[in-house]
């Protein structure tokens, strides 16, 4: 397809509520999906996946896989249950994540770990796990199987590798991308791929979709840490901050470390081993805008937003495509 750039402002609504008006009844078939796999004779599961699935968001992961479908030619009852599954998976290590992190805020309400315990939160992420692989085994595809399977034991090498780099006092761009390949881009790509996968699209569509949704899964966890430090907490759904606290060297970070002189090696230093206070986040949001790192992260995330778009060209020309490179271009606005 050829792709047309416009400014993110001449685009009348946010380009995920446009593919969900495009997909309205696909959508609404995978929310009463969501609705009813959610559901258990056990009280405390519904309640708390709900918390997090009816927090908002934008559904964003599974209408890549409705979207990618219908660019593909249909979208069947299979992409329906695929796109559901997604959802879980992305839920799912959401409420595994805020566990890990002690995290207090997602998706701008409390975190279910917060309301109902870590407990809970990791048992009904179990939950939504094995829902995901229900609901994958139901279509009947083993290669949609292996994608997603895949993408989520990929999602928790991330989180590992991530757990075990946090505080060690040391930062490197080639470990900070290899976690955000892992916890974030992954499924951004299975989304996509899976999606054209049901609607029996040929293989230079399927690799094209899915190198889109890697792209744009970099640009979009790039973004998300830079707003951890230039943004609002309205506009991230959880803290600003947050990062910080927790000592996790990312990109921001890392820029500003390898620019920093004299005392300020010294500060990310004591940040990175978690010897910092509170107090500390005010500096660090000043040295950071001083070094130009938050401005820095979002060129390559534009970079990898070029490349998610040229990726499109595997695509007939369609408003989808077009919301689909639109939607890329999105995510390096919302820091403004």
């Amino acid at each position: 397809m050829n792709v047309t750039t416009r400014p993110v402002d001449a685009v009348s609504v946010h380009p995920a509520e446009a593919l969900a008006a495009v997909l309205a009844q696909e959508l609404a078939a995978t929310e009463a999906e969501i609705a009813a796999r959610m559901e258990s004779p056990v009280g405390l599961i519904p309640d708390v996946a709900h918390h997090l699935v009816d927090a908002g968001g934008k559904r964003l992961r599974p209408l890549l896989t409705l979207a990618a479908a219908s660019a593909c030619g249909k979208v069947t009852e299979g992409a329906i249950k695929l796109a559901t599954a997604v959802e879980f998976i992305h839920t799912a290590t959401l409420l595994h994540d805020d566990v890990v992190d002690g995290s207090s805020l997602r998706r701008g309400k409390r975190a279910a770990n917060l309301i109902w315990g870590d407990k809970a939160s990791v048992l009904v992420g179990d939950f939504l796990f094995a829902r995901a692989f229900n609901l994958m085994v139901e279509t009947g595809s083993l290669q949609v199987l292996d994608i997603l399977a895949k993408a989520a034991s990929t999602i928790a090498e991330g989180e590992v590798l991530q757990l075990a780099t946090t505080n060690r006092g040391e930062a490197s761009r080639e470990r900070y991308y290899q976690v955000i390949e892992a916890k974030t881009a992954a499924l951004f790509a299975a989304a996509c791929e899976a999606g054209a996968i049901t609607a029996g699209a040929p293989t230079v569509m399927v690799e094209g979709l899915a190198h889109y949704g890697q792209k744009l899964g970099l640009a979009f966890q790039l973004v998300d840490d830079a707003l951890d430090y230039g943004g609002l907490t309205q506009s991230l759904g959880k803290n600003t901050g947050d990062d910080f606290r927790e000592g996790k060297a990312t990109l921001p970070l890392i820029i500003a470390l390898e620019r920093a002189q004299g005392e300020e090696r010294l500060f990310w230093q004591r940040v990175l081993a978690r010897k910092h206070q509170d107090e500390d986040l005010a500096f660090a949001m000043q040295t950071i805008r001083l070094r130009g790192a938050v401005e820095a992260t979002l060129d390559e995330a534009r970079a990898h937003v070029s490349d998610a778009k040229a990726a499109l060209a595997c695509l007939p020309d369609g408003v989808i495509p077009q919301l689909l490179a639109n939607l890329a271009d999105y995510v390096v606005s919302r820091l403004n």
